[in-house]
């Protein structure tokens, strides 16, 4: 293991442990949020998707001419 991966490690580790203090003093706080981070993880996942996955976008699902291949003249 390098000395950067180590670090890094070690830094992770320390928000991790940081980060479940934080939500242990503030659960109420951050448990009246939640509506709210479910109302923008759905952009988000949205956005993020792209063409990734079995969806393949919003250009995935054509049908027809266009799923041939082209000819390199071709213009349409």
């Amino acid at each position: 293991m390098t000395w950067d991966r180590r670090w890094t490690l070690f830094a992770a580790s320390l928000a991790v442990i940081a980060a479940f203090f934080f939500l242990r003093e503030h659960w109420q706080h951050v448990l009246g949020f939640t509506p709210y981070l479910i109302l923008l993880a759905c952009p988000l996942m949205h956005f993020f998707h792209g063409g990734h996955g079995s969806h393949g976008g919003h250009g995935a699902h054509r049908h027809g001419r266009e799923d041939r291949p082209t000819k390199p003249g071709d213009i349409t």
